[in-house]
């Protein structure tokens, strides 16, 4: 029996499924092949069924004078539409990769004027933007992201919106990426046998500490195709998202020799990752979001 629920099916109908901020699409057939179990793992849906009935149990009073039903109904459409993660606790908007692609592109609708207007703002600036959309947003990730943008500059130079979202896109969608990816590069570079490069597969701190990649690391780089080599185990077994292999490779193929931060230039400014992660329109059509400009003039 299929069973719909909030404007999105569950894996019995094998009909539809939630995409990238853009609402149902069609399953593939690799997709339909799933089972009920695999399906509700991969798209993480008793991560929304936990923290719908969280909220439901914290405002039962409320609810209680429209209904459970209706409460249900107007959560998953929220999930739907990608507003479910405004003003929420870090840690739930970077739970999946649906709420991250949701939360890049809540920020982007929010603050485009900024790159409209051409204001350049530095990296605490935009900090104090995302804490705007999630008051707990940590300033390490904001961070990173500008030292893509900067390089070497000081960290208070003027950044342009455009740069700064891309470089923050790949930051934060494929942060746990990036950490294995970072590791990696600082084993090359001290010399191991890529065969024997341990990979952590985690944030949590458990893994062995390295060096920051320093100066010296910076300017000298690895050669690429090993590199890759390394890269494409890793995102063979990597349990978080990562960049579609094919274009990983893309990138690596149009260099003898790059750097760490070279590698993450290259990912945030690459048009078929941005097209493949699906949260953000091309660098030319940032500014333009007729949606939003209607809704704002009809206000």
């Amino acid at each position: 029996m299929a069973t719909e629920r909030a404007g999105t099916w569950l894996p019995e109908a094998g009909k539809l499924e939630l995409g990238s901020c853009c609402g149902p699409r069609m399953l593939s057939p690799e997709r339909l092949a799933l089972t009920d179990y695999e399906y509700l793992a991969q798209r993480h849906v008793l991560t929304y069924m936990e923290d719908a009935v969280c909220q439901l149990l914290e405002n039962k009073e409320d609810i209680s004078q429209y209904g459970i039903a209706r409460f249900f109904t107007e959560y998953f459409n929220s999930v739907c539409q990608g507003t479910h993660i405004l003003f929420r606790e870090f840690s739930f908007i970077q739970a999946t990769p649906h709420n991250r692609a949701s939360f890049l592109r809540a920020f982007w609708r929010c603050f485009r004027t900024v790159g409209k207007n051409g204001d350049l703002l530095t990296m605490k600036e935009y900090h104090c933007l995302l804490q705007l959309l999630c008051p707990d947003f940590p300033l390490e990730l904001t961070q990173k992201a500008a030292r893509i943008v900067l390089m070497d500059d000081a960290m208070d130079c003027l950044m342009s919106f455009s740069d700064f979202l891309f470089a923050f896109q790949i930051q934060f969608y494929y942060s746990e990426f990036l950490e294995s990816v970072a590791a990696i590069y600082q084993d090359l570079l001290s010399g191991k046998n890529p065969n024997t490069v341990i990979v952590p597969t985690s944030s949590s701190g458990q893994h062995r500490q390295r060096p920051a990649l320093g100066e010296a690391s910076m300017l000298e780089g690895v050669e690429a195709s090993l590199f890759y080599q390394c890269l494409e185990n890793l995102c063979d077994r990597h349990k978080y998202s990562c960049p579609p292999p094919a274009l990983v490779k893309e990138v690596l193929s149009n260099v003898q020799r790059l750097t760490f931060y070279g590698f993450l230039v290259a990912l945030s400014k690459h048009h078929g990752i941005n097209q493949a992660l699906g949260a953000l329109p091309d660098k030319g059509d940032l500014m333009h979001d007729p949606a939003m400009d209607e809704e704002l003039e009809r206000l």
